[in-house]
């Protein structure tokens, strides 16, 4: 039988973790994309390596996953303000000495995790329309076969990525409450 912990992070607190994200942010505009990418890559392979993993990090390595992939995805085409919020969320994960320590058992990646779940949260709708990106792009893919031309294939994701970015625009602008930034 587990152990349920819950606790509410106030405004306040959550400011030290905006304040943490804002330090990686300005370290992203020093450092190459790709080394950052590989880093995190690295860094997630080392946190793999210590399985069976606190269930609070488990569950959340798939959206880090998902992070990657939507940087690293050149058809989706990131917008540039969303790019440098998911390399500064690397900086920070991959930072062994962030505000917790990682080496400390079970609780080192607590801070990790909650601001995973602060980014995650704040690119909820981006998240969601790439999502439907690959999907629509997978079903495209799928119904029209290889035999497709590849300009009538780039304007028609071009077209789907182009509405997704509008949607997912509008609907971050209207949740908007607190900025993370």
């Amino acid at each position: 039988m587990g152990l349920k912990l819950a606790f509410e992070l106030t405004n306040r607190d959550l400011n030290y973790f905006r304040e943490a994200l804002k330090q990686a942010r300005a370290a992203v505009r020093d450092a190459e994309e790709a080394e950052i990418i590989e880093a995190i890559r690295d860094v997630m392979a080392d946190i793999r390596k210590n399985e069976p993993l606190p269930d609070f990090v488990a569950e959340r390595l798939p959206q880090l996953d998902l992070m990657i992939q939507m940087l690293q995805d050149g058809e989706w085409q990131l917008p540039a303000q969303d790019r440098e919020q998911l390399l500064a969320t690397f900086v920070y994960f991959g930072d062994p000495e962030d505000l917790l320590a990682d080496d400390i058992p079970v609780i080192g990646y607590l801070d990790d995790v909650i601001v995973l779940e602060l980014v995650a949260r704040e690119l909820r709708h981006v998240r969601e329309a790439y999502e439907d990106y690959c999907q629509f792009r997978d079903e495209f893919d799928s119904n029209q076969g290889k035999n497709i031309d590849a300009a009538i294939r780039r304007d028609r994701l071009d077209r789907r990525r182009q509405q997704l970015h509008q949607r997912m625009k509008r609907r971050t602008r209207r949740d908007r409450k607190t900025p993370l930034w």
